[in-house]
């Protein structure tokens, strides 16, 4: 009873055959006999693969005399050759070499300030003054001073080149007038630390002692903080294996996030000293701030230019496939007609550095071939396509 299912299937197929061929089998399913069966079973399949094998060969025939059958539809590109850059992007922040902190240096009574947060300063101006304590007035006692010990000097001196007086009057009026200028200058200097100025040029980011305050040298009395804007720059590690490729006057491009703005520049000074803790160099960037609206500490992206080809061959990363032995590949379009049908035939390419969507070709293509981009996954190798201009 097991076996009664399957032979009847068998025996359903086999009759719709129809013809002398049912009855034959009929008689041999009836016969019983199970190696009869097999050996035209095994007979049957040969049949039937053989004639599997015939309709391929003729389809294959059809589809090179039929005119009319359907080529796949492929878009094309010419390969020609351009410049390519290349950049490393690395994240850096803005800095600047000129935002100090200005101390006071002498002691005493902020009496004035002058500027306010936000002022344009140049180098020298007088920012806040410090209380003297009359010591102006001394100087000026000091100065009355020195110009009658002058007077007397000069006096004594042409009375000792007439050889009148004695030497001893002469040089106790020169040590006098000496001493006098000597204390006078020393005035002179103290008193300038009275007066606030600025370093260099530049904007007063903040003004820390109000008015009034009593100041002193040393730290916790810095009284103004001043940045200069115009000298802003960024320090970024390169890895070692940029070292041949990134040195001094290397384009580069600061692209500033925050502000959706970017600038051009190029690489002023790469660091000689491999970090032996990350394996890599530094690299420092001017940026040209001419707005005002770059700050110090800004987050900033830097594409460095490592690498230039003005003769590269250049074609999009989608274009191209790897087989299983690792070799990357296109399908360019050969011999194309006047009615625009050609030939795909697959070609093994080398490739070099990649940027955004595009990737350079070192070796396997020439310029003026057609690249077969639209439809490169859908045919094979010698295979006839249709190029839609």
């Amino acid at each position: 009873m097991k076996t009664s299912i399957p032979i009847l299937t068998l025996f359903v197929l086999l009759i719709s055959c129809g013809g002398d061929q049912n009855e034959s089998l009929e008689t041999l399913i009836a016969n019983g006999d199970l190696e009869a069966i097999r050996s035209k079973k095994s007979s049957l399949s040969e049949e039937m693969k053989s004639i599997s094998d015939q309709v391929k060969a003729l389809d294959s025939v059809i589809a090179i005399l039929d005119a009319d059958t359907k080529l796949p539809l492929v878009n094309t590109f010419e390969v020609n050759s351009g410049n390519f850059e290349h950049f490393l992007e690395l994240q850096g922040d803005v800095a600047t070499k000129q935002n100090v902190l200005i101390y006071p240096e002498m002691a005493g009574t902020l009496e004035r300030v002058y500027v306010t947060e936000g002022d344009k300063v140049v180098k020298g101006q007088l920012l806040a003054s410090i209380d003297h304590g009359g010591m102006a007035n001394q100087l000026e006692q000091l100065k009355a001073q020195a110009a009658l010990a002058e007077t007397t000097y000069e006096r004594q001196k042409r009375l000792w080149e007439q050889n009148i007086g004695s030497e001893i009057q002469y040089l106790q009026a020169k040590t006098s007038y000496e001493a006098s200028r000597n204390s006078v200058q020393q005035v002179e200097r103290q008193l300038a630390k009275s007066a606030i100025r600025a370093p260099f040029s530049g904007i007063i980011d903040d003004v820390i002692k109000d008015q009034g305050t009593v100041v002193a040298p040393g730290p916790g009395s810095e009284v103004f903080r001043i940045v200069n804007l115009s000298n802003m720059y960024l320090t970024v590690d390169v890895p070692e294996t940029y070292v041949g490729s990134i040195d001094e006057g290397t384009n580069a491009k600061v692209y500033f996030p925050v502000l959706g703005d970017s600038v051009q520049t190029r690489v002023r000074q790469a660091g000689n000293h491999i970090n032996p803790n990350n394996r890599s160099f530094t690299v420092e960037i001017p940026v040209p701030n001419e707005s005002g609206t770059i700050k110090p500490n800004l987050s900033a992206r830097v594409l460095i230019n490592d690498y230039t080809n003005p003769e590269a061959l250049l074609v999009p990363q989608s274009v191209i496939s790897e087989n299983a032995e690792g070799e990357q590949y296109v399908f360019i379009a050969e011999n194309p007609t006047d009615d625009m049908k050609g030939t795909a035939r697959k070609r093994v390419v080398v490739t070099g550095m990649t940027q955004g969507r595009f990737v350079e070709i070192l070796n396997g293509l020439q310029p003026g071939e057609l690249i077969i981009q639209e439809g490169a996954r859908s045919v094979k190798d010698n295979q006839d396509v249709q190029i839609i201009k």
